[in-house]
């Protein structure tokens, strides 16, 4: 990076830092560090949750994922909405009547102590290791494009917004959030009318859509039921709707961002709005991505765009091999680039036969580049078997680093670190208030002290972010990162829901049946899992469903349980 970009990034960084200080400022007390005093109106409560939902992993890894994927991502989204409707019915007005820290509190007033430890310890699991590689992702990346040392990147990533978080807790979190989402907002704009921008000058934006299409990267509905799909308009609707009603309503990340709203009419906005707003805003985010695919039409691509990976590779006996491979790929992305401008051409001119004939021509072109980059794939995993030779992460980022101007390589590296530090610093307030209140206090230490347990609350916010740390230290080479983060959350939210399921809507089912029919059902879908039966979103409602019927089944097979009543 040049001077202005290491300028940028700094300043960027350190004025986060001062204001999420700044904005914890005052007298603190348990209540505050974790809700903010229930003080926050509608729109910050919006940004929080966007913020928190919205990882560098969604900045780095989702044009990548339409760039050699298309659009079809974005269906994982359309069940959110409906999701966001059924929390401000019933989770909502609940959680604000009990007055709870932690969504797991409401548990032990519906079922028993066991059946809340279960789903705070579930909880603490996905939350803790997803905080990890939420760390880890944008470290992995910056590293190998930049030359920085992964664990010294790592330990930057995550050490710095400690401060922060660790000084302020959840009004720090709320209000840097705020601010960070401006600037990731702001730079992912300019970084997309870059794209545009350097395209050639008789290529423009609509001429980009309309290549980007017939390429097939604007997939964005696929009708197709298939079990194994991993993104279609079924497994979007229905399994993202089991998803993002786990995620909102059950992970106390999220929770704890609505929680911190001063009445359940502003929670209720900032939800109903974040369903309205994420499905464009992860459409746009993707749009970048298929843009780069029309850029790299009309400019050379890298074989493979971990480029620390393949200078690797070259310096071992495999390098003449691999350098062979790329001269083959360079001469096909040079046909290419004569048979994209011929495609726009008629395109422009309206002429389908034309457009068809040229269509097909460079489709097969690339099919010829894709064929060539598998052969160089398997020469990377020869000559480096630990090598992830999947490269989505590193797509817009190589784009980044190596076409944009001066200074504004800065301040998207800096993005990176704010969509990062907003998702990890909300997970580490989330992750020490489920260990304070549900587990330090409930059972350890009922009665100690407000500044008592300020101080431990503030301590446990240090120590989950040093175990994330950690967790990053040894997270590599897991492939496309929003997926994986997402695979994760599958294996313990679709359980989770099903346990708030019960205690919701099956008022004479008691905790023994529903922590056991948990257990067996988390066994179940870890199962299928690694049995690879169906795509990783239809866990979410296999999970929940499983718990549901489980517990109805144990309590008809068990004796009456006295249930606990709710005020």
């Amino acid at each position: 990076m040049s001077l202005l970009d290491w300028i940028v990034l700094i300043c960027t960084l350190t004025v986060i830092i001062l204001y999420g200080i700044w904005k914890s400022r005052g007298k603190q007390n348990m209540e505050s560090y974790f809700l903010g005093n229930q003080s926050m109106p509608w729109y910050i409560v919006l940004l929080s949750i966007i913020g928190t939902q919205a990882s560098a992993i969604t900045f780095i890894s989702a044009p990548g994922q339409a760039y050699t994927d298309g659009m079809r991502f974005v269906q994982y989204y359309f069940g959110l909405p409906l999701a966001m409707v059924v929390l401000c019915i019933t989770f909502v007005p609940i959680f604000h009547k009990l007055k709870v820290y932690t969504a797991y509190e409401f548990l032990e007033k519906r079922f028993d102590l066991k059946t809340r430890t279960l789903t705070s310890f579930l909880f603490l699991i996905q939350r803790g290791l997803s905080t990890g590689i939420s760390i880890c992702a944008p470290s992995i990346i910056l590293s190998s494009l930049l030359g920085w040392n992964l664990y010294w990147t790592n330990m930057i990533m995550g050490g710095l917004l400690i401060i922060y978080t660790v000084a302020g807790g959840t009004r720090a979190v709320a209000y840097t959030q705020t601010f960070q989402l401006a600037i990731i907002f702001g730079g992912m704009f300019l970084a997309g009318w870059s794209v545009v921008h350097l395209l050639p000058p008789d290529v423009g934006f609509r001429e980009a859509l309309q290549v980007s299409g017939k390429m097939d990267k604007l997939n964005v509905i696929v009708t197709k039921f298939d079990w194994k799909d991993k993104y279609n308009i079924w497994s979007g609707v229905i399994g993202g709707f089991f998803l993002a009603l786990s995620y909102f309503g059950t992970d106390q990340s999220q929770v704890g961002r609505y929680l911190t709203a001063r009445s359940v009419r502003e929670s209720r906005l900032g939800l109903l709005i974040n369903g309205l707003v994420k499905v464009p805003m992860q459409f746009l985010i993707l749009l970048i991505g298929a843009l780069v695919f029309v850029f790299y039409l009309y400019f050379r691509a890298p074989i493979f765009f971990n480029q620390a990976q393949l200078e690797r590779v070259h310096k071992t006996a495999h390098g003449p091999e691999l350098q062979q491979l790329e001269a083959r790929y360079d001469a096909l992305s040079v046909v290419k680039q004569q048979q994209v401008k011929t495609l726009a051409a008629a395109l422009e001119a309206k002429d389908e036969s034309r457009a068809t004939v040229a269509r097909q021509a460079l489709q097969q072109t690339d099919d010829q580049a894709l064929a060539v980059r598998g052969q160089a794939l398997q020469v990377i995993k020869t000559a480096d078997p630990v090598a992830d030779t999947n490269d989505t992460n590193y797509i817009f980022l190589h784009f980044v680093v190596n076409s944009l101007p001066r200074g504004l390589v800065g301040l998207l590296i800096a993005i990176i670190f704010l969509a990062a530090w907003g998702s990890i610093a909300a997970a580490l307030n989330s992750l020490a208030s489920t260990t304070v209140i549900d587990v330090y206090k409930r059972l350890y230490n009922e009665h100690a002290s407000p500044d008592h347990y300020l101080k431990i609350s503030k301590l446990w916010t240090l120590i989950w972010g040093v175990f994330s740390i950690v967790v990053a230290q040894f997270a590599s080479g897991l492939g496309s990162l929003i997926e994986v983060v997402n695979v994760l959350g599958s294996w313990f939210y679709g359980v989770t829901l099903g346990i708030f399921m019960v205690a919701f809507y099956l008022k004479k089912v008691g905790g023994t049946a529903t922590f056991w029919a948990a257990i067996v059902g988390e066994a179940m879908v870890l199962l299928i899992y690694w049995k690879g039966n169906v795509s990783f979103l239809w866990l979410n409602a296999i999970g929940c469903l499983l718990v549901v019927i489980l517990a109805w089944i144990f309590q008809l097979a068990c004796r009456k349980e006295a249930l606990p009543a709710i005020e």
